[in-house]
């Protein structure tokens, strides 16, 4: 019995650390948030604001644009087949534009998000942890949770939805030069049926789950990054789990509020949308 009461003790520890980690990690966003509400315009200086919008948005607008038109054209590769054989090329557009509103485009910008910043805001703040940096700026009175942690994610919060849209527009733009450049579907059939299936509802969903995206990468990497151990291997592991847990969440996100959505929708429109073969 002793390797089952050895499996048992591991699960154990593992459940008692990750609520150890949870509950920190909750205190952390929790002081954050208390400096946010308690002076909002010291947080939102354009002075610390300005870099981080760059770093976050504007610099993850090539690789964003790159993802989003490649999988609008590989959906459109891969769905034209069964679209054909069922006679329903023409609405291949609105299924897949539809798809990239509400689910695709919000969850690989996110992904892109904390793949390319999550872990360098962990990475850097990491190293300002081990060089103690941190404490330099404690010991002049500078908060680093109001300097360094607070406008990273506001930013995250803003360039998120921002890159979700970008994303969304260069996936349908990639579908549309697929199905109707290469498989040769009227283009103005494409937009017809997008514009029937997708409703107001579809993009404003994404929009919104991106910002809980952005904010669960904002906080998961800049907590990372303060709690992180000493050493240059330190730095690497708070980087690696940035990402490893911003993904985590993302996906863990997208699943509640999808359903949250789907069920808001059902009570605010009063119908349920009803496919007919």
């Amino acid at each position: 019995m002793q390797p089952v009461y050895q499996e048992i003790s591991r699960l154990g520890w593992f459940v008692r650390e990750s609520t150890s980690e949870f509950g920190r990690f909750m205190l952390f966003t929790a002081d954050v948030m208390a400096r946010f509400v308690a002076a909002p315009k010291r947080c939102l200086r354009w002075s610390l604001l300005g870099p981080q919008f760059y770093a976050v948005g504007v610099a993850s607008i090539p690789v964003v644009a790159i993802t989003g038109a490649f999988i609008g054209m590989i959906l459109a590769l891969e769905g034209f087949a069964q679209f054909a054989a069922l006679g329903q090329e023409s609405r291949l557009g609105s299924v897949i534009n539809i798809s990239v509103t509400k689910q695709i485009g919000p969850v690989l910008a996110a992904v892109m998000v904390a793949g390319r910043v999550g872990g360098a805001l962990a990475a850097e703040l990491g190293t300002m942890a081990v060089t103690e940096q941190l404490d330099a700026m404690r010991a002049m009175d500078a908060d680093p949770l109001r300097i360094l942690v607070a406008p990273r994610v506001i930013a995250c919060i803003i360039m998120t939805p921002l890159l979700t849209i970008y994303s969304d527009l260069l996936g349908a733009w990639g579908a549309w030069f697929v199905t109707v450049g290469v498989y040769g579907v009227p283009s103005t059939d494409y937009w017809y049926f997008t514009a029937q299936v997708l409703e107001w509802w579809d993009p404003v969903s994404g929009l919104l789950k991106s910002i809980a995206f952005g904010a669960a990468i904002g906080f998961i990497s800049c907590y990372k990054g303060f709690s992180c151990s000493a050493g240059a291997q330190g730095v690497g592991r708070a980087a690696t789990t940035s990402f490893v847990a911003s993904f985590i969440a993302i996906i863990i996100i997208n699943l509640v509020l999808a359903k949250f959505f789907g069920t808001l929708y059902l009570i605010v429109t009063g119908y349920r949308t009803v496919f007919i073969s």
